[in-house]
């Protein structure tokens, strides 16, 4: 198992010394991001105003107007902020990776593991999306890899368009210790249902048929459905303890609707929670909080990818 590590010691090297040489920078970015947001006043008021005033009738156009004056000022306003924050966050996070024996990247682009949740539904259909915090490393001499992913899908109403969230959440891979023949998906029971309400005898992804497989198990069917073109091989790798194991990485993350794909060597695990991995902050006071947040955020679900790994046969 992955050893959480000791915050005091964290904040006591290294890492402490720079967050104390942050501590200009932060007070720099709220100065700069207030004398923003009051040019932004002074600049955008008067002109929404003079539209208001001189246009009374164009209602849709002014209160667009308005939101959309407000909203670039805000942005303008907050980017010395958000980029402070940034600098900030990616520092703790390094510390705790090192720390960890793992590597950090904010920034990341999305691999197989998207690509497999985007083939096999385990991710909506979206128009935009956006991609951090990505850890990565060596769990019980398994490679692990965890990234988050934010999608939203473009929505039309009449004249005015608007980005709605249709999934916010954790993307992880866990390499298995033998390949697999076949493709094996792991599902809530409500998601795949016929016509008449009952659950799909099988379904048709990528080109494969994956038909149902029964596990035999009280309760497993209530939670999950299993699909698969290899009914012993998904016997094998979903037995009954994953009901558990899968529901433990879900309370880990404070998650919701976990659902995992095994194909090629690979268990994929998709859950949708809140916006993880925030250590950074504006104020230095928040550091420690959010420094323990995060490392039981990450350092959980490592342990837990550990055991959610093949057991011994």
């Amino acid at each position: 198992m992955i050893l959480r590590p000791d915050i005091d010691a964290l904040l006591a090297g290294p890492l402490g010394q720079w967050l104390g040489e942050q501590a200009t920078v932060r007070a720099e970015a709220r100065e700069l991001a207030k004398a923003r947001w009051w040019k932004a006043v002074m600049i955008g008021a008067p002109l929404v105003l003079f539209l208001w005033v001189l246009v009374p009738q164009w209602v849709q156009l002014n209160m667009f107007a308005t939101f959309a004056v407000a909203g670039l000022g805000f942005a303008w306003g907050n980017a010395p902020r958000a980029r402070a924050i940034k600098t900030v966050k990616g520092g703790i996070n390094e510390a705790i990776s090192r720390a960890l024996g793992l590597e950090y990247a904010i920034d990341v682009e999305p691999g197989r593991a998207f690509d497999l949740g985007c083939t096999y539904r385990l991710l909506p259909s979206h128009d935009r999306s956006r991609f951090e915090d990505c850890w990565s490393g060596e769990i019980g001499k398994r490679h692990f890899q965890l990234h988050e992913a934010w999608l939203q899908e473009r929505r039309n109403s009449g004249k005015n368009t608007r980005y709605v969230t249709v999934f916010r959440g954790s993307i992880i891979t866990i390499d298995f210790t033998r390949d697999f023949h076949g493709t094996t998906l792991v599902e809530r029971a409500s998601r795949h249902r016929s016509l008449f309400g009952g659950r799909k005898d099988s379904v048709k992804l990528d080109g494969k048929q994956l038909d149902y497989v029964d596990m035999v198990h009280p309760g497993f069917g209530d939670q999950f459905c299993i699909y698969s073109n290899d009914q012993v091989e998904a016997r094998y790798l979903v037995h009954p303890e994953y009901v558990e194991r899968l529901m433990a990485v879900q309370k880990a993350f404070a998650g919701k609707d976990i659902r995992a794909i095994f194909d090629r060597g690979e268990l994929v695990i998709v859950v949708e929670t809140e916006n993880l991995f925030e250590s950074g902050s504006i104020v230095a006071r928040e550091d420690r909080s959010r420094i323990e947040r995060t490392v039981e955020q990450f350092a959980s679900l490592a342990d837990l990818a550990q055991t959610l790994n093949e057991r011994e046969r």
